[in-house]
């Protein structure tokens, strides 16, 4: 999830519950009545607040693993091509050896 968006739920949520909180206060209601709707809205604004937060934190968590896999994929295969190029170049350099140990011998004679 983008910041964009986490920043997006919380302004709606924020919004939704400063205007439930000014309803309440202009209501023509007991003050006990108001405590305890005001109340139970800031609780319920406190549990969306924190399954959003959870939602968003087991998103950033799959996508950090995700992104470790992806990692250490790459480094196996990476760790496997620098491997058979290693290889490559010993093969090379064993027939240029091989080569120069023929002119060597041709010297030697």
């Amino acid at each position: 999830m983008s910041s964009n968006t986490g920043n997006t739920i919380l302004a709606i949520l924020t919004g939704a519950a400063i205007g439930a909180g000014i309803g309440i206060l202009f209501a023509p209601d007991k003050g006990t009545n108001t405590r305890r709707k005001i109340r139970e809205g800031v609780d319920e604004a406190k549990e969306n607040l924190n399954e959003k937060f959870s939602e968003v934190s087991e998103k950033l968590i799959d996508k950090a693993f995700l992104t470790k896999d992806d990692f250490e994929e790459n480094l196996d295969k990476f760790v496997s091509n620098a491997s058979h190029k290693t290889e490559d170049v010993i093969t090379y350099l064993e027939e240029k050896l091989a080569a120069l140990k023929l002119k060597n011998a041709k010297f030697q004679k």
